[in-house]
Protein backbone atom coordinates (compact mmCIF):
# COMPACT_ATOMS: atom_id res chain seq x y z
CA UNK A 1 0.00 0.00 0.00
CA UNK A 2 3.00 2.36 0.98
CA UNK A 3 4.29 1.82 -2.61
CA UNK A 4 1.26 2.63 -4.49
CA UNK A 5 0.67 5.97 -2.72
CA UNK A 6 4.35 6.13 -3.34
CA UNK A 7 3.32 5.54 -7.39
CA UNK A 8 0.14 7.88 -6.73
CA UNK A 9 2.05 10.62 -5.08
CA UNK A 10 4.57 10.76 -7.85
CA UNK A 11 2.69 10.45 -10.35
CA UNK A 12 0.20 13.75 -9.33
CA UNK A 13 3.19 15.49 -8.93
CA UNK A 14 4.46 15.06 -12.47
CA UNK A 15 1.36 15.76 -13.82
CA UNK A 16 1.18 18.87 -11.23
CA UNK A 17 4.67 20.34 -12.78
CA UNK A 18 4.07 19.33 -16.48
CA UNK A 19 0.52 21.42 -16.30
CA UNK A 20 2.43 24.10 -14.49
CA UNK A 21 5.16 24.15 -17.32
CA UNK A 22 2.59 24.48 -19.94
CA UNK A 23 0.80 27.23 -18.67
CA UNK A 24 4.17 28.58 -19.16
CA UNK A 25 3.98 27.54 -22.73
CA UNK A 26 7.36 25.69 -22.59
CA UNK A 27 8.26 23.61 -25.19
CA UNK A 28 7.89 19.72 -24.80
CA UNK A 29 11.85 19.32 -23.49
CA UNK A 30 10.93 22.12 -20.67
CA UNK A 31 7.09 20.30 -19.79
CA UNK A 32 9.29 16.82 -19.40
CA UNK A 33 12.15 18.66 -17.24
CA UNK A 34 9.46 21.14 -14.74
CA UNK A 35 7.54 17.40 -14.38
CA UNK A 36 10.56 15.30 -13.42
CA UNK A 37 12.11 18.45 -10.74
CA UNK A 38 8.44 18.56 -9.61
CA UNK A 39 7.96 14.85 -8.98
CA UNK A 40 11.61 14.14 -7.58
CA UNK A 41 13.40 17.16 -6.56
CA UNK A 42 12.72 17.04 -2.71
CA UNK A 43 13.94 13.92 -2.63
CA UNK A 44 16.96 14.42 -4.60
CA UNK A 45 18.11 17.31 -2.14
CA UNK A 46 17.44 15.04 0.80
CA UNK A 47 19.83 12.23 -0.83
CA UNK A 48 22.84 14.79 -1.34
CA UNK A 49 22.36 16.52 2.01
CA UNK A 50 22.45 12.95 3.98
CA UNK A 51 25.14 11.75 1.28
CA UNK A 52 23.02 8.99 -0.11
CA UNK A 53 24.21 8.49 -3.55
CA UNK A 54 23.38 8.05 -5.84
CA UNK A 55 20.31 9.14 -5.34
CA UNK A 56 16.84 7.42 -4.84
CA UNK A 57 15.44 7.60 -8.56
CA UNK A 58 18.42 6.80 -10.35
CA UNK A 59 18.83 3.58 -8.09
CA UNK A 60 15.35 2.34 -9.11
CA UNK A 61 14.08 3.79 -12.41
CA UNK A 62 10.54 2.84 -12.14
CA UNK A 63 10.06 6.47 -10.86
CA UNK A 64 11.34 7.54 -14.16
CA UNK A 65 9.27 5.51 -16.03
CA UNK A 66 5.92 6.98 -14.04
CA UNK A 67 7.46 10.26 -14.42
CA UNK A 68 7.62 9.59 -17.76
CA UNK A 69 3.67 8.16 -18.21
CA UNK A 70 2.26 11.08 -15.80
CA UNK A 71 4.30 13.54 -18.37
CA UNK A 72 2.89 12.12 -21.93
CA UNK A 73 -0.64 11.80 -19.92
CA UNK A 74 -0.11 15.43 -19.60
CA UNK A 75 0.70 16.15 -23.03
CA UNK A 76 -2.16 14.13 -24.22
CA UNK A 77 -4.90 15.21 -22.50
CA UNK A 78 -3.96 18.63 -21.65
CA UNK A 79 -7.53 19.52 -22.02
CA UNK A 80 -9.65 17.09 -20.12
CA UNK A 81 -7.08 16.88 -17.10
CA UNK A 82 -8.90 19.75 -15.69
CA UNK A 83 -12.06 17.61 -15.17
CA UNK A 84 -9.53 15.62 -13.10
CA UNK A 85 -7.88 18.37 -11.05
CA UNK A 86 -9.99 17.30 -7.93
CA UNK A 87 -8.41 13.68 -8.39
CA UNK A 88 -5.11 15.07 -9.22
CA UNK A 89 -5.02 17.19 -5.86
CA UNK A 90 -6.08 14.21 -3.95
CA UNK A 91 -3.25 12.20 -5.12
CA UNK A 92 -0.94 15.46 -4.61
CA UNK A 93 -2.48 15.41 -1.19
CA UNK A 94 -1.67 11.81 -0.55
CA UNK A 95 1.82 12.45 -1.81
CA UNK A 96 2.50 15.05 0.32
CA UNK A 97 2.00 12.74 3.10
CA UNK A 98 3.68 9.28 1.86
CA UNK A 99 6.77 11.89 0.54
CA UNK A 100 6.98 13.29 4.36
CA UNK A 101 7.25 9.97 5.47
CA UNK A 102 9.78 9.07 3.59
CA UNK A 103 12.37 11.99 4.49
CA UNK A 104 11.31 10.94 8.33
CA UNK A 105 12.62 7.71 7.58
CA UNK A 106 16.15 8.45 5.25
CA UNK A 107 16.62 10.68 8.60
CA UNK A 108 16.20 8.08 11.16
CA UNK A 109 18.19 5.56 9.07
CA UNK A 110 20.94 7.66 9.32
CA UNK A 111 20.40 8.98 12.77
CA UNK A 112 19.82 11.88 12.73
CA UNK A 113 18.06 14.44 15.51
CA UNK A 114 14.45 14.25 15.18
CA UNK A 115 14.39 18.53 14.28
CA UNK A 116 16.64 17.42 11.46
CA UNK A 117 14.77 14.18 9.94
CA UNK A 118 10.94 16.69 10.22
CA UNK A 119 13.08 19.03 8.17
CA UNK A 120 14.25 16.45 5.48
CA UNK A 121 10.63 15.16 5.41
CA UNK A 122 9.40 18.59 4.78
CA UNK A 123 12.03 19.47 2.47
CA UNK A 124 11.18 15.77 0.58
CA UNK A 125 7.47 16.93 0.15
CA UNK A 126 7.46 20.36 -0.63
CA UNK A 127 10.94 21.32 -2.54
CA UNK A 128 9.99 19.74 -5.70
CA UNK A 129 7.29 22.32 -5.94
CA UNK A 130 9.90 24.81 -5.02
CA UNK A 131 12.06 23.98 -7.72
CA UNK A 132 9.43 23.60 -9.59
CA UNK A 133 8.22 27.52 -9.10
CA UNK A 134 11.67 29.00 -8.80
CA UNK A 135 12.40 27.22 -12.69
CA UNK A 136 9.06 28.60 -13.75
CA UNK A 137 9.59 32.11 -12.19
CA UNK A 138 7.14 32.34 -9.61
CA UNK A 139 7.60 33.17 -6.27
CA UNK A 140 7.28 29.80 -4.83
CA UNK A 141 3.49 28.93 -3.45
CA UNK A 142 4.66 27.06 -0.23
CA UNK A 143 5.87 30.49 0.74
CA UNK A 144 3.28 32.74 -0.44
CA UNK A 145 -0.44 31.73 0.66
CA UNK A 146 -0.42 27.46 1.12
CA UNK A 147 0.38 26.12 4.77
CA UNK A 148 1.99 23.18 2.66
CA UNK A 149 5.10 23.21 4.64
CA UNK A 150 3.63 23.76 7.85
CA UNK A 151 1.59 20.93 7.89
CA UNK A 152 4.60 18.48 6.99
CA UNK A 153 6.01 20.18 9.73
CA UNK A 154 3.39 19.41 12.25
CA UNK A 155 3.13 16.01 10.97
CA UNK A 156 6.67 15.30 11.69
CA UNK A 157 5.78 16.77 15.18
CA UNK A 158 3.07 14.57 15.29
CA UNK A 159 5.26 11.33 13.84
CA UNK A 160 7.94 11.39 16.83
CA UNK A 161 5.01 12.30 19.89
CA UNK A 162 3.51 8.54 18.25
CA UNK A 163 6.85 6.75 18.50
CA UNK A 164 8.02 8.61 22.08
CA UNK A 165 4.32 6.55 23.89
CA UNK A 166 6.01 3.58 21.41
CA UNK A 167 3.02 2.82 19.17
CA UNK A 168 3.26 0.12 16.69
CA UNK A 169 5.17 1.47 14.06
CA UNK A 170 2.27 0.47 10.99
CA UNK A 171 0.05 2.36 13.22
CA UNK A 172 2.47 5.36 13.33
CA UNK A 173 2.71 5.30 9.98
CA UNK A 174 -1.12 5.36 9.12
CA UNK A 175 -1.88 7.98 12.07
CA UNK A 176 0.93 10.21 10.40
CA UNK A 177 -0.42 10.27 6.84
CA UNK A 178 -3.95 10.70 7.54
CA UNK A 179 -3.24 13.64 9.69
CA UNK A 180 -1.11 15.34 7.28
CA UNK A 181 -3.35 14.46 4.42
CA UNK A 182 -6.79 15.24 6.84
CA UNK A 183 -4.90 19.18 7.51
CA UNK A 184 -4.11 19.70 4.15
CA UNK A 185 -8.03 19.07 2.85
CA UNK A 186 -9.21 21.45 5.91
CA UNK A 187 -6.47 24.11 4.62
CA UNK A 188 -7.95 23.81 1.25
CA UNK A 189 -11.49 24.01 1.96
CA UNK A 190 -11.42 26.72 4.53
CA UNK A 191 -8.81 28.51 2.77
CA UNK A 192 -6.30 28.15 5.47
CA UNK A 193 -3.11 30.21 5.50
CA UNK A 194 -0.35 31.98 7.38
CA UNK A 195 -0.47 35.81 7.34
CA UNK A 196 1.40 37.58 5.27
CA UNK A 197 4.86 39.77 6.43
CA UNK A 198 4.41 43.40 4.78
CA UNK A 199 7.19 46.52 4.97
CA UNK A 200 5.66 49.42 6.38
Amino acid sequence: MFEILDILGTMAFAVSGALTAMNKKMDPFGVFIIAFVTAVGGGTLRDVLIGRTPVGWMMNLNYVYIILLGFVLAMIFKEKLDGFRKSMFLFDTIGLGVFTLIGLEKGLEVHLHPVICIALGTMTACFGGVIRDILCNEIPVIFRKEIYATICIVGGIFFFFLKSIELPENLVYLATSVLIIFIRLMAVIFHWSLPTVEKN
